[in-house]
């Protein structure tokens, strides 16, 4: 497990939250990070970080025996036990991690979820939500940074209300405060991220953070 994470923090969170620990991983967070880094290259890395976090989040899937020719005798390999599985990006930087599981997972579906702060009350609510069936589905909401853990939370419970069942969280950056807010109101949901951070300042930013992942992104 990363170095940047106290072994007080570790304890609370074991059994709930899951961190890559691959020196390739720690090699593309470091350029995340970095300010030097361009969107072109950021894009790139993001989707590369994606793709060994999808490969994580996916260990759990079921395989049963497959009878296959290859091109010089029958073999008896292994497939993956077909049940539905349906990604859900919170808009706009969830988007940046669906291709890498769409690549991996052709048949996967796609929902989206929508996410603004309210003003008035400091809380996120839905503007957008658009799904697939959940109810008999692998559902994995995902979303770059895992900060406040608000966010996270509300996309989570929404997609409780409309069937999944013990979904997982998807996420490249977290935070401590994140992960206790998920923990605490999502204890059946599992946190797969590639780090986890110090913590918030006091504009909730992740720190060291890699900063607004979707600007950075977009260039923007």
């Amino acid at each position: 497990m990363n170095s940047e994470l106290s072994s007080t923090t570790t304890s609370a969170l074991d059994g709930h939250l899951h961190v890559l620990n691959h020196p390739l991983a720690s090699h593309i967070i470091t350029q995340l990070r970095d300010t030097e880094t361009q969107p072109h290259l950021f894009r790139l890395l993001a989707s590369k970080i994606t793709t060994l976090l999808v490969i994580e989040a996916t260990r759990h899937l079921i395989t049963e025996p497959k009878l296959i020719n290859t091109p010089l005798e029958k073999h008896s390999g292994y497939a993956l036990k077909q049940k539905p599985l349906v990604i859900v990006p919170i808009l706009r930087a969830g988007l940046s991690m669906a291709q890498p599981f769409i690549d991996l997972y052709p048949e996967a579906s796609i929902g989206y979820i929508g996410l603004e702060r309210d003003d008035k009350t400091a809380q996120a609510r839905s503007y957008y939500s658009k799904l697939p069936p959940l109810d008999a589905s692998e559902v994995f909401a995902i979303d770059p940074m895992l900060a406040t853990g608000g966010s996270a939370s509300h996309a989570l419970s929404l997609l409780k209300d409309k069937g999944a069942k013990k979904p997982y969280f998807v996420c490249i950056i977290a935070a401590p405060e994140g992960c206790n807010v998920l923990r605490k109101n999502h204890p059946d949901v599992t946190i797969f991220t590639a780090v986890l951070d110090r913590g918030l300042n006091s504009q909730n930013y992740i720190l060291p953070g890699l900063g607004d992942f979707g600007d950075r992104l977009c260039g923007t």
